[in-house]
């Protein structure tokens, strides 16, 4: 198990100037405070969630890289946005299955920032082929998409994401299970505070919430055709 000393005070402090000064100007000088402030501590962090992880699902993985691993790059794509900021001023770290190969794959999600800090357990815009098996197995076992999804809403989880206006094909507007039919996403959150993050035994928390969500994610992650 890898040595995780916790995350400061310093991280949000960084985030909070990187805000107000979201340009290469101010980010060039700042990036040895990026390194031991932000990387440095989130790469622990993950590199500490990988036993963890393990006793919740093999399939799951925590890789801590600076690039092509688990925490995200801070670089903005700034080409179809009118936000031509560079840099992102959030910290977002994304276990996802080993199957997959982007954000869009089954996964678990940390997102640190200054207005808001949160857990996420889900897949977030997956494909359509995809979002139909996982509607498909909703509409064919309705009692087991209940039991998955009160797990995670009886432990305080809230589920969220974008969603259709009408019922999508192939499925009448009037079925029992039309809000959950509806959703192109399927995301399960849960916020948190600095205080949370900064505390003694943050990680052993998020590991803790983590494993509320099994049911959930073993039926979305079957449900799209990959082992849990």
């Amino acid at each position: 198990m890898s040595d995780f000393a916790g995350f400061g005070p310093e991280l949000f402090a960084f985030l909070a100037e990187l805000t107000l000064n979201n340009n290469k100007g101010w980010w060039e000088p700042n990036k040895a405070r990026y390194e031991r402030d932000v990387r440095g501590p989130a790469l622990d962090f993950i590199a500490a969630m990988e036993s963890r992880l393990l006793d919740i699902s093999p399939h799951y993985l925590a890789i801590a890289r600076k690039s092509g691993g688990s925490m995200m790059r801070p670089f903005r794509d700034t080409r179809f946005s009118k936000d031509k900021t560079p840099y992102k001023t959030n910290v977002g770290i994304h276990f996802r299955h080993r199957a997959g190969k982007d954000v869009h794959a089954p996964g678990f999600y940390l997102h640190l920032a200054c207005d808001e800090v949160f857990l996420g357990a889900g897949l977030w815009h997956p494909e359509s082929s995809g979002l139909a098996a996982i509607r498909q197995r909703i509409d064919g076992e309705p009692d087991a998409w209940l039991a998955a999804k009160g797990a995670v809403t009886g432990e305080g989880w809230s589920l969220g994401g974008d969603s259709l206006k009408r019922a999508p094909r192939g499925y009448p507007k009037d079925h029992p299970l039309l809000e959950d039919l509806r959703r192109k996403d399927h995301i399960a959150s849960v916020d948190l505070t600095e205080d949370d993050v900064v505390a003694d035994g943050f990680i052993d928390g998020v590991a803790a919430r983590f494993a509320q969500t099994v049911p959930y994610m073993r039926f979305l992650t079957e449900a799209v055709g990959q082992p849990f």
